[in-house]
């Protein structure tokens, strides 16, 4: 089996290198033309050129444009990468007959109530990031192509910058810290995202019927702050050395930025743990390894 990556160097892509290896002949791409290859997800022709070269047998995208307040002006751009290449990925994958394995976001709900978002629930974006996402997940949808569509929320890893590692920074420098308290969520670890991907691959390749829409997130719940606390807490208790004294709650209203944020980040993952007899941990489980690692404990 030959499996195409885009996005090896992002966060989840570092983790897909790893987790997808063992399936078969790897090809891994980020923005740069290597060997006349390209994964620049702004060049839809390059990107067409490069599926065609490669005719891989399934085609992993963990590229997409992801900063979020910047895609309030920049919509050309987050429109492109987000939404027209998930088409023509999507029409390539199809022309193939192969599998199309996407990453999207809970971002595509409006934030509303405080119930975990289903799969079939009903979609309304409040930013432009959301709505580019959803661009994405339609096209390929609309492609006919054999896909798999994972929803998640609040991803991190061990590798690059995250908000663990930015709250750790910010403790060592001050005595107080100010983090959203109305945002809910569950923190996902890069890694469980590839794991999990590595394994529904296996199981879609034995039966087309599992391929769909999915969501994908660690297990629990979470606000920023209490997010935050935990990181200050396990960090204090290993023996790290913060001048942080206060960790203090905020509303959302009091951090205004460009692009709204959805309050309710909670995604309702029974579909993919009952298809796929999957286990998903708990988020402190993973924010506890990553931890491990980032402090060298």
């Amino acid at each position: 089996m030959k499996i195409l990556l885009l996005g090896k160097n992002g966060q989840v892509g570092w983790e897909l290198q790893r987790a997808l290896s063992p399936l078969g002949e790897l090809v891994s791409l980020d923005r740069q033309t290597v060997d006349g290859l390209c994964g620049d997800l702004a060049d839809l022709d390059a990107l067409r050129a490069t599926i065609r070269l490669v005719k891989p047998h399934v085609i992993v995208n963990a590229a997409a444009y992801t900063a979020v307040d910047k895609a309030e002006s920049e919509n050309e751009l987050a429109d492109c990468v987000n939404g027209d290449a998930s088409r023509v990925m999507a029409e390539e994958a199809a022309a193939l007959g192969a599998w199309l394995v996407h990453y999207s976001t809970d971002y595509v709900f409006d934030g509303s109530g405080s119930t975990p978002w289903q799969e079939t629930d009903v979609v309304s974006p409040v930013n432009h990031y959301g709505v580019s996402k959803l661009a994405g997940e339609d096209q390929i949808i609309a492609s006919g192509c054999k896909h798999l569509i994972f929803r998640t929320s609040w991803v991190y890893g061990a590798r690059g910058n995250n908000f663990a590692k930015t709250m750790l920074r910010l403790a060592k420098d001050r005595d107080s810290l100010n983090v959203i308290a109305d945002q809910i969520g569950a923190p996902t670890g890069a890694d469980l995202i590839a794991d999990v991907t590595a394994l529904t691959i296996q199981k879609v390749i034995e039966n087309p019927k599992l391929g769909g829409l999915y969501h994908l997130a660690a297990a629990g719940e979470v606000s920023w702050h209490g997010y935050a606390a935990h990181v200050i807490e396990f960090a204090l208790a290993h023996g790290e050395q913060l001048a942080v004294k206060d960790v203090n709650p905020i509303e959302t209203t009091a951090y205004p930025t460009p692009a709204r944020r959805p309050l309710n980040s909670r995604l309702n993952t029974q579909k993919l743990r009952d298809n796929f007899s999957l286990h998903l941990p708990d988020w402190q489980s993973g924010v506890t390894r990553m931890l491990m690692e980032v402090l060298n404990k």
